[in-house]
C-alpha cells in the first residue's frame, strides 16, 4: 500500500523587506542579490512570532482546509532548529494553540492520544521527522501523522548571511493512499560531523561583564568588591549562583564557503547511496529535484557537479563539448563556468528546478521548511498553469549542516490537484505587507515591543515570571 503526503499547509509571516530597499540599505547592488541568488523579498517574523506560532498556524491551516478529524492524528513531530526552550518540545506549545482552538468543533484535548515530538539535526530535521512518520504509519493502515517544518532564519545584521533571512512553516498529513505525493522506500543517507554551521550555548564570566560595564562607566572597583555585590545583591540576573551568564543566540555561526563544501559533499554521498540501493538515471527519471534551500539559487548551484558527472554519461555531453570546447583544451575553471552559464544547463534549470525555486525568492531561507515549501511551489505553480504532472517521480535533496543529506523521491499522485485549491500560495505571498529597512531593524534587535501594524492572529501573549512557571510561554489567538 502507498504512504506519503496526503495534504499539505503553509504559514509565513505577513510581514517583509523588499532586496531592493536592504541592498540599498547596504550599499550593494539589489541585482547582485536577484540575479546572483535568486531573492527578491525576506519575510520578517512580527513582535510574538516564533518557532511555534508558525507552526501552530501550519497545523491549524492543515486541518481547517482539508477538513481532517485532530483525532485521527497519531503523531505530530515538528522538525525545528529553532526552539523557544531548551527542553520543552516547541510542539507542545503549536499543537496546545490549536487545540484549544478546536474545542468547540472537536470538544476538549482532540489530541490527547496524539505523540508529540521534536526533532533536530539544523534544516534536515523536518525531512528525519518525516522519514520517522512514513515508518511508523506503515505499520497500520489506520495511522495519519502530521510533519511541521517551522522555523526562523536570523542572522547578524550586516552579516553575508543577512540577505538570506526568512521564516514559516509548511505542515503536511502523512498517510496511506495519499491524495498528493507517493513516496517510494529507498532513502540515501550520508553524515559526517562538521563545524560548518551551529548555534553554540555562549557562556560570559559575571565578573568581567560587571567589570567591563564600570570600567566603561570610569567606576574604579577591586575584584573583591565585585564578588561581594554579585553575593549580596537582590537583583535577579547578578544573583543566579553560577557564576557565568549563559547566553542563547538565533544567530548562528556559519562559515558559508565551508558550509557550501559541506552541503555539495554530502548529497553527492546522499545520492551515490540512493543509486547503489535503486538504480537510478536521475537526469530521465527525475522530472523535477526538490532542494534543501538556503536561497533560491542555491539548488541548481549545488547540483551542477553531479549533474555534470550525469551528463558524462550521456550523448548530450559531447553536445557541450561541440558547444563550449574540450575542458582538455582549456582552463578548468573556465570551462565549467562555461558549462554552468550553457544552454543545456540552463534547460535543466528551466524544466527541472525552476519551479521549486519560486516561492523561496519571496520568502528567504526557510532553514527546515524551505525543502518543504519548494515541494509546495513546485505544486501550486503546475496547478496554477493547469500543467498535469500526475504520475512523475520527484527527487528529494535534503541537508542539515552540522552534517547530514537524505535523497529520496516520490510519484506526485492522481488528486494532487484537489488538495491545492484552497492553498493559493503565490496569491498569500503576494499580498503581504511590505516594511522598511528601519522598522526590520527594529524587529531585528527586539527594540520594539509592541506588533507591527495589527499584529498576528497568533502571537506570544506574555512569558510567566513566578518561580515555578518562569519562562513558560503563554500564546493568544485572536478572533
Amino acid at each position: 500500500m502507498k504512504t506519503g503526503i496526503d495534504a499539505i499547509a503553509f504559514y509565513v509571516p505577513q510581514l517583509y523587506v523588499s532586496m531592493e530597499h536592504l541592498a540599498h540599505a547596504r550599499g550593494i547592488p539589489a541585482e547582485k542579490l536577484k540575479r546572483g541568488l535568486g531573492l527578491e523579498k525576506m519575510a520578517v517574523p512580527n513582535i510574538g512570532e516564533d518557532a511555534a506560532t508558525f507552526a501552530a498556524n501550519a497545523l491549524l491551516n492543515l486541518i481547517v482546509q482539508n477538513n481532517i478529524n485532530p483525532r485521527e492524528i497519531g503523531r505530530v513531530y515538528l522538525g525545528t532548529e529553532s526552539a523557544v526552550d531548551g527542553s520543552k518540545p516547541t510542539a507542545t506549545y503549536a499543537v496546545e494553540i490549536v487545540e484549544k482552538e478546536l474545542e468547540k468543533q472537536h470538544g476538549l484535548r482532540s489530541f490527547k492520544n496524539c505523540d508529540v515530538l521534536d526533532m533536530t539535526f539544523a534544516c534536515v530535521g523536518a525531512v528525519d521527522a518525516l522519514h520517522n512518520s512514513l515508518d511508523w504509519v506503515k505499520q497500520d493502515s489506520s495511522r495519519k501523522a502530521v510533519v511541521i517544518a517551522s522555523d526562523l532564519s536570523k542572522y547578524d545584521i550586516n552579516s553575508t548571511g543577512e540577505y538570506t533571512q526568512g521564516a514559516g512553516a509548511v505542515a503536511v498529513l502523512v498517510s496511506h493512499n495519499p491524495s498528493i505525493l507517493s513516496i517510494h522506500d529507498t532513502w540515501g543517507v550520508a553524515s559526517k560531523s562538521e563545524g560548518d554551521f551551529f548555534k553554540p550555548r555562549r557562556t560570559y564570566k559575571k565578573q568581567d561583564l560587571l567589570k567591563t560595564v564600570l570600567e566603561e562607566f570610569n567606576v574604579e572597583a577591586s575584584e573583591d568588591a565585585i564578588d561581594t555585590f554579585i553575593q549580596s545583591t537582590s537583583s535577579q540576573f547578578w544573583s543566579d549562583s553560577n557564576s557565568v551568564v549563559e547566553v542563547f543566540k538565533e544567530e548562528p555561526v556559519f562559515d558559508g564557503q565551508f558550509s557550501n563544501a559541506c552541503y555539495n559533499d554530502r548529497i553527492t554521498e546522499a545520492l551515490e547511496h540512493f543509486g547503489e540501493q535503486k538504480q537510478t538515471d536521475f537526469l530521465k527519471d527525475w522530472s523535477q529535484f526538490i532542494f534543501h534551500l538556503p536561497y533560491a539559487f542555491h539548488g541548481r548551484r549545488i547540483i551542477f557537479d553531479n549533474w555534470l558527472n550525469w551528463l558524462k554519461q550521456t550523448e548530450n555531453y559531447n553536445a557541450l563539448i561541440d558547444t563550449i570546447g574540450n575542458p582538455e583544451n582549456t582552463d578548468q575553471k573556465a570551462w565549467q563556468k562555461a558549462a554552468y552559464k550553457s544552454e543545456l544547463y540552463n534547460t535543466f534549470i528551466n524544466e527541472k528546478i525552476n519551479s521549486g525555486e519560486l516561492a523561496s525568492s519571496e520568502i528567504g531561507n526557510m532553514y527546515t521548511a524551505s525543502i518543504f515549501m519548494s515541494l509546495l511551489s513546485y505544486l501550486s505553480h503546475n496547478h496554477n498553469q493547469s500543467i498535469d504532472i500526475t504520475n512523475k517521480t520527484i527527487g528529494f535533496i535534503g541537508y542539515g549542516s552540522g552534517s547530514k543529506s537524505k535523497v529520496f523521491e516520490g510519484t506526485i499522485q492522481k488528486n494532487w490537484t484537489s488538495r491545492l485549491n484552497n492553498i493559493n500560495l503565490f496569491d498569500y505571498l503576494n499580498n503581504r505587507t511590505s516594511i522598511d529597512v528601519e522598522t526590520y531593524e527594529k524587529i531585528h534587535t527586539s527594540k520594539v515591543d509592541s506588533p507591527v501594524l495589527d499584529g498576528s492572529k497568533i502571537a506570544l501573549k506574555f512569558i510567566e515570571k513566578e518561580d515555578t512557571n518562569y519562562g513558560l510561554r503563554r500564546y493568544n489567538v485572536k478572533r
